[in-house]
């Protein structure tokens, strides 16, 4: 079995590799979405998930897997906007992969401390369980966007997005969805 790390870094780079694919085919026109919209797409796509796990089966064709994907690229999205301050909507590749590697770097970060703390125990954790702490994680957002981002003791929305990251590589590794391990 490859480790963590190795599994953590094949997902993100297709992940990557996908977002610079799509960017190529849009250009940046993401960046006209406020961070509640963002969040909003997140959350069709986690409900998506969890109804087809609910119910079993589903009626159109797009994978789980993909999903999850999506989840991941609208989270580095979310973060991208919260870290630029300006209204340019464009952003050549060069930058745009630079900004998409710091927001994943520090998510990795995230990742192993917390590992080490936890010792991996995602890895007995069921993805429909994965699944229902990134709804919950998006309810938390959503109360705080719509608390105009005053929280009295919460971390905030930007430590969301990154474990929402994190929780939905743990569920393509856990899936084994991209051939990882």
């Amino acid at each position: 079995m490859k480790s963590t790390e190795a599994e953590y870094q094949e997902i993100l780079q297709y992940c990557q590799d996908l977002f610079t694919k799509k960017n190529k085919d849009y250009g940046t026109s993401w960046r006209i979405l406020r961070i509640p919209s963002i969040t909003d797409q997140i959350f069709i796509k986690a409900q998506r998930i969890r109804t087809i796990q609910e119910k079993g089966i589903q009626k159109v064709d797009d994978d789980i897997s993909g999903e999850f994907i999506g989840i991941i690229n609208y989270c580095v999205m979310a973060l991208i906007q919260i870290s630029l301050d300006d209204s340019k909507t464009e952003i050549d590749n060069e930058g745009l992969t630079e900004l998409y590697n710091a927001q994943v770097d520090e998510v990795k970060q995230l990742l192993f401390n917390k590992n080490h703390d936890y010792g991996e125990a995602w890895r007995e954790m069921r993805v429909s369980s994965m699944t229902d702490i990134i709804l919950m994680k998006l309810l938390r957002i959503k109360q705080i966007e719509d608390n105009q981002g005053f929280t009295l003791v919460s971390e905030g929305v930007k430590a969301g997005y990154q474990d929402m990251i994190n929780y939905s590589v743990f569920c393509l590794i856990k899936s084994n969805a991209l051939h990882t391990n």
